[in-house]
This record gives structure tokens, sequence and C-alpha cells, in this order.
């Protein structure tokens, strides 16, 4: 029996088939594990269930003696260092597949919530200022027969393309299977959405040239990582009018302190990275993590694997 550390709990029933195979240790706090917790208890197990929020680098895994998998509670593992895991011979799971709709659904959310003021509207009313019907009120940005740039055009970003075909919208995308020039599709789109992983190349990819490229009437939507937005160009894009609006689940730092100066743009919605937050979705995340676990434990390959490589090599070269 394997020692399993959970940095976090998480919704559904999957970690009950862990905890039937395995010890396991949950974290009991809300938040996050602060550092020195993380080693302690991380320290001490076989396998590691991760969440997005952990740095799981090079110092912790090899503070980890006992360390044999690592399943993280995400579709990205920007937070894992996984050259340090590969070299360990640790394999690192991941959670595909399971929340690309959820999330494409929040992407398109956050677009139409950008677009139509509804965060402004519903401030409106909640403060008492709607008075009567004022033909000037709150005005916005159509969404129907808008065009939509998609950056990033793999899973999610191809299922935010299938609902933008419902409001009549002109799609067009950059990546890496080719489409436009990213100068380009920010100059020809009225909505800009990101669905980029975070790596080197993508760090900072949204910055001032980009932003300045975009149209006055513009929206910017970002569900993949806050670090792909330089946050200060994104600022002075808001209060310049270089862009009509943003629409962020994920920031830079994240989370994003209150009195973050971002927070006082004109035109800017935020939500605390919840795109993939629904009942079914992170239910599903959870079975997939604790199937990539578990055979990581029995030493078997994970079924997603972000370094299937890594599985054996220890063995195979000691």
């Amino acid at each position: 029996m394997a020692r399993c550390f959970v940095t976090r709990s998480i919704p559904g029933p999957a970690l009950e088939r862990l905890a039937a195979e395995h010890e396991v240790d949950v974290w009991p706090g809300r938040l996050m594990p602060k550092r020195s917790q993380l080693l302690a208890r991380a320290a001490e197990a076989d396998g590691l269930l991760s969440m997005l929020t952990d740095r799981i680098d090079r110092d912790l895994i090899e503070a980890c003696p006992r360390l044999v998998a690592i399943s993280n509670y995400a579709v990205g593992w920007d937070n894992v260092d996984i050259a340090a895991a590969s070299a360990r011979g640790i394999p690192v799971g991941h959670t595909p597949d399971v929340l690309t709709e959820t999330t494409a659904d929040f992407a398109f959310a956050l677009m139409l919530a950008a677009a139509r003021r509804v965060v402004e509207a519903d401030a409106h009313v909640r403060r008492g200022a709607w008075m009567t019907w004022e033909p000037g009120l709150l005005l916005g940005h159509d969404v129907h027969g808008a065009t939509l740039g998609i950056v990033g055009m793999g899973r999610i970003g191809s299922a935010v393309a299938r609902r933008a075909e419902g409001f009549g919208m002109k799609v067009i995308h950059t990546g890496r299977e080719g489409g436009v020039p990213l100068a380009e599709l920010c100059g020809r789109s009225d909505f800009v959405s990101l669905h980029v992983p975070l790596t080197p190349e993508t760090r900072g990819l949204i910055g001032e040239a980009e932003l300045r490229a975009m149209r006055p009437t513009a929206i910017l939507v970002n569900t993949a990582r806050g670090p792909v937005v330089d946050p200060a160009a994104l600022g002075r894009a808001l209060r310049g009018g270089w862009i009509a609006g943003a629409a962020l689940d994920v920031t830079d730092p994240e989370p994003l302190p209150a009195s973050h100066p971002l927070l006082e743009a004109p035109g800017l919605v935020v939500a605390p990275h919840v795109a993939s937050a629904s009942h079914g979705a992170r239910a599903a995340m959870a079975e997939r993590a604790v199937d990539n676990l578990l055979s990581g434990l029995r030493g078997d390959p994970m079924p997603h694997c972000v370094n299937p490589k890594a599985h054996g090599q220890a063995r195979d070269e000691g």
C-alpha cells in the first residue's frame, strides 16, 4: 500500500477509489498548503495528486525520495517541472478532454458578459440606480455576426468556434496548425479569445503591440493562463481605449489582489479561474486524476501522461 498526498479536497467520489487501495492524506484547508507544508507532506508520499496552484518544481521533487507518480488536477502542467520529474523516471498525469466543453461554455459566457456589460448592469440595479428605461443606458457590442479570432485552435479553441457558429460569427484563428498571423488576427477580430498553453513561447504573447493592433471596439477573452497576457499592457490598453474591454478567468498574478491596479481599469470582467467549475467537469477531472495516479503507483502507463517516456526510466537506468 502506497502513501498518497492530495493537496486539496476534490469533488466527486474518485478519492474513495484511491483510498480503497492506498493510504490517502488530503490537505484539509480550503486554501492551498504553504510551501513548507507542501514540502513536509509530499516528502512522505509515493504518489502526489497536485492542483494547478501547487509549485511542483525540481527542489520539491528532489525532496521526495519515495515519489513515483504525480497526477496534476488540470489540463495544463506549467506548475510541474516535467524535466525534473522525467529525470527521476516519474510520470506526470493531467486531465484533458473532460473539461473542454465546460471551459468553452465559460469562454463564451465571458465574451457575452463583457460585450453586453452584464456585470455593470447587475451592479447598476443593485445600487438602486435603475430609475427608468433609458435608450442610451449600458450600450454594448453585438456578438452575433461579429468576427471571432481564436488564438490556439486546440480542443477548447475548436469548441469555442463551434459555439460561434450558432451566433453567425466569422471565425479566424492562429496557432501551431496554421491560420492567419497573430497581428492580422488582432486587427481583424471583434473578439480575441485565448486558448494556448503556457510555455516560454506563449508567455507575454499578448502585449502592447498586439493590444494596439486590436480594434478600439474589440474585446479580449482569456481562459488559458494568466501570463499569456502582459497585465501592465492590458491595463494601459483598457485605460487608453485601445480596446473596448477584456474578460479574464485567469490573471497574472493569480489570485489577483483586490488592490491590483488592473481592477480599476474600465471595461474589465474578472472571474476567479472557474472556467471548468461545473459539477460534472470537476468530478470527471477527479476520476481522470485518480486513474492516472493509480496506474502510476502500479507501475503501469498513465492513461493521460505528459511525459510517457519517463515510465520505467528509473528502473531501466538503475
